[in-house]
């Protein structure tokens, strides 16, 4: 059920995506209780000028230009604490598995109600 959209800068390597990639389907795994192989993606590149920031922080963290924002459209009904876990557990796993900063991992998470997902073929599946 999550869409998880992942944007990076254009000189990312396919491999530093690849495991971005894993760890945050990991993470929904783990923390979010997201079913098995339920795991859709979007990457894009972005050129120096499309990935927007301040670069002299916000609300105590800064940035570079290997920030990473990622988006994910998951159902709601999560916990505060469920969030707290995933947003830890990612922005770990990203930094020990690429060597990326913690602080350069932007996570933007919307929810949306059950029915509003169709996998195919014009079907509601959580209806």
């Amino acid at each position: 059920m999550p869409l998880v959209r992942i944007d990076v800068a254009s000189e990312t390597s396919p491999e530093t995506v690849a495991t971005i990639g894993d760890v945050i389907y990991d993470a929904m795994r783990t923390t979010a209780s997201v079913p098995e192989h339920d795991k859709f993606q979007i990457i894009h590149r972005h050129g120096d000028d499309e990935l927007v920031y301040p670069a002299a922080g916000y609300l105590g963290v800064t940035y570079t230009k290997s920030i990473v924002f990622i988006q994910i459209t998951w159902n709601e009904g999560r916990t505060t604490e469920v969030k707290r876990a995933f947003y830890k557990a990612v922005a770990q796993g990203i930094h020990e598995r690429t060597g990326l900063r913690q602080e350069d991992v932007f996570i933007n998470l919307i929810e949306t109600k059950r029915e509003n997902w169709s996998f195919g073929n014009g079907e509601m599946h959580y209806a």
